[in-house]
């Protein structure tokens, strides 16, 4: 994260070492796409891991509520790298890395899904794992769990005992 705080001194709002001694930053939000970019084309962390949100609604220090947290990992160099980027309640949205790292495209979505923080230029933001006619956002930590969602049709599925490639006959 040296080299990310030297060239993009306005980006990095944040730098610590968690317990363990990982190295983090927080990155802020407009800057997300060409931090991204430099770490994939100028520092070779091409390797797209993992992106998760946190909602630190409970949390003694809950402002702004969301946190979204990247890790990306340089097969040549064998190092991790981990930022996150902080979102409030009142705009949860934030630019999406699906044009730099394309392995991002389903984790945009597994967030939006389940926490309900948007990826503004995302190609096709739309549920991942719940359907689309379910209200709100799960992992939110005031989402009502009681609550039950509203009665759908059941939809027609193809038949997943014949695919292609086979005849059917037995």
């Amino acid at each position: 994260m040296d080299r990310v705080t030297a060239q993009f001194p306005e980006a990095v709002a944040e730098r610590y070492l968690d317990r363990t001694g990982g190295a983090w930053a927080v990155i802020h939000a407009e800057h997300l796409p060409k931090v991204a970019a430099f770490l994939k084309n100028e520092l070779d962390f091409k390797l797209f891991t993992s992106i998760d949100a946190v909602d630190r609604l409970h949390l003694a220090e809950n402002d702004p509520r969301f946190e979204v947290v990247y890790f990306i990992y340089s097969l040549s160099r064998h190092e991790h790298v981990r930022f996150k980027v902080r979102v409030s309640e009142a705009r949860p949205e934030l630019p999406s890395i699906v044009s730099v790292f394309r392995g991002a495209d389903w984790w945009e979505r597994f967030v939006w899904d389940f926490y309900g923080i948007r990826f503004s230029g995302h190609p096709d933001l739309r549920r991942v794992l719940l359907y689309e006619e379910f209200q709100g956002h799960p992992l939110r930590k005031d989402y009502a769990l009681r609550d039950r969602q509203p009665l759908i049709p059941e939809r027609p599925i193809k038949d997943i005992f014949r695919g292609p490639g086979t005849s059917g006959v037995s």
